[in-house]
């Protein structure tokens, strides 16, 4: 489960992306638009130690798929992928990371991909310590899962190789790309027997498609 405290955050995760995301060449038409969160969706860290939420965003005509990892400290070797730094309430000082480049995401990634792991469950912890389950923002989950022979987990903690072309992010996994849609088509019809990761979120009842895997 992922677990969440009652907190101010400053600047806001939708600020910090209004300056980042114009710097992104796949952000397109969306380019310098006001923002608008459609959804989100966390994904656990089996250490519990890294913020891992995958937030769908409206830019202009754009729809947009920006997975973020949130660190207490630096992530080393990850400059390239920093998005910024945020001041949480309960937590402190968070880095907040572009998720692609973060080996975190890459594992939990594979390991929904290969039918091992879910949308985690959201459990907001109040000042008193009470817990309370809250309905996500989004919803995720895999149309036909890749093997485990034909997707291998990720070293753990190992480097990212990523490169991104248009608006899709490819991170090279042994001899499989995982396809992670930057810029996402919401009104194709996503194929369901092909191994992926599609959500829904409230206006978008038609599933739409996150991220592939396929061998090189």
């Amino acid at each position: 489960m992922a677990l969440l405290h009652r907190a101010r955050l400053h600047p806001t995760k939708l600020e910090l992306l209004a300056e980042w995301l114009p710097e992104q060449q796949w952000s397109g038409d969306g380019l310098g638009a006001e923002l608008e969160r459609l959804g989100a969706f966390r994904l656990d860290d089996p250490a519990g130690e890294v913020g891992v939420e995958v937030l769908l965003v409206k830019a202009g005509d754009s729809v947009l798929q920006t997975p973020l990892t949130y660190r207490g400290a630096p992530l080393p070797g990850g400059d390239a992928w920093l998005v910024g730094t945020m001041e949480h309430s309960v937590l402190g000082r968070r880095w907040v990371y572009d998720a692609c480049g973060d080996p975190v995401f890459a594992g939990v990634l594979v390991a929904m991909l290969r039918g091992e792991a879910a949308q985690a469950e959201e459990v907001l912890i109040g000042q008193d310590g009470t817990r309370t389950v809250r309905a996500p923002g989004a919803t995720a989950r895999v149309t036909s899962a890749v093997t485990a022979a034909a997707l291998p987990a990720p070293p753990q903690g190992a480097p990212v190789a990523c490169a991104t072309a248009g608006g899709m992010t490819t991170m090279r996994i042994g001899d499989v790309d995982v396809e992670l849609r930057r810029v996402l088509d919401v009104d194709a019809e996503a194929d369901e027997t092909l191994p992926g990761v599609v959500a829904t979120w409230p206006g978008q009842g038609q599933p739409v498609l996150l991220a592939t895997a396929r061998r090189v």
